[in-house]
């Protein structure tokens, strides 16, 4: 045993949120989040006004990181998040990025 309790095992999700979530500082307030719980990761506007999120760091932290993606911030209404594994072989970016 490495000393690693099941709340330090990184894992990694692809999230989708609904509701009033662009054009109210959502993306930026999810890189906040993620980068005061040190979480990796990207977000992303979606054509459907939906937002995309994927996101990477010990168990602990994305679950804090999924509880402030569905409080959102001030301007926002988050009506659903969609949580699934994230199953891109691709790297996330170190520090949380936002994308256009």
């Amino acid at each position: 045993m490495d000393g690693v309790g099941e709340s330090g095992a990184r894992i990694e999700v692809r999230v989708t949120v609904h509701g009033r979530v662009q054009g109210v500082g959502y993306r930026w307030y999810a890189r906040e989040a993620a980068r005061t719980l040190g979480v990796d990761g990207w977000a992303s506007n979606l054509p459907d006004g939906s937002v995309l999120v994927e996101a990477g760091g010990a168990a602990a932290a994305i679950e804090a990181f999924l509880d402030a993606l569905r409080a959102g911030p001030p301007h926002a209404s988050v009506t659903e998040v969609r949580r699934h594994p994230r199953s891109s072989g691709s790297p996330l970016p170190a520090r949380f990025t936002i994308l256009h």
